[in-house]
């Protein structure tokens, strides 16, 4: 009977934590990646930072270790008319390379058509002068967190 319980309290333990895994967005870029993560509840997004893209292994690495992450999140630029944008000659090695490193996160596409206008329209409301709108890294981090609360809407809209 006591074996039972601690089987009991080891599953509801293992069933919190999967709950409490946050999700990461990458707005992958040629020069820069967007990073934007989950708070553990997933209700917000929060811009992480942006890093230069040939950091982007060591930063996923050392951030998977430290963090409780199941999903990755990756804008995945897409043209009007629905097909993919030229963009995707660099994301898609990036795509590969991440699920042979990581096999076990769940990698999830998101529409990432207007996030740049959307951040700098943000930056804009923000009442960020003009400089500092200039800021490329600033617009790709707030671009990963548009794709990032994009992907939680859809998730909330698909509960409902």
């Amino acid at each position: 009977m006591l074996l039972f319980f601690i089987l009991l309290i080891l599953f509801i333990f293992a069933v919190k934590f999967k709950e409490m895994a946050r999700i990461l967005a990458v707005d992958y870029g040629k020069k820069r990646v967007g990073l934007a993560v989950t708070d553990p509840g997933r209700i917000i997004a929060t811009r992480l930072e942006t890093i230069p893209t040939d950091k982007i292994w060591i930063f996923l690495e050392n951030y998977f270790c430290k963090e409780n992450v199941d999903t990755v999140v990756v804008g995945y630029p897409r043209q009007l008319n629905n097909e993919a944008s030229e963009a995707v000659r660099y994301i898609n090695p990036f795509l590969k390379k991440f699920q042979q490193k990581y096999p076990e996160m769940k990698l999830e596409l998101a529409d990432e058509r207007f996030t740049s206008r959307l951040a700098f329209q943000a930056m804009i409301d923000g009442g960020l002068k003009r400089q500092k709108r200039q800021d490329k890294a600033l617009v790709d981090g707030i671009s990963a967190t548009i794709i990032l609360q994009n992907y939680l809407e859809m998730l909330r809209n698909k509960q409902e």
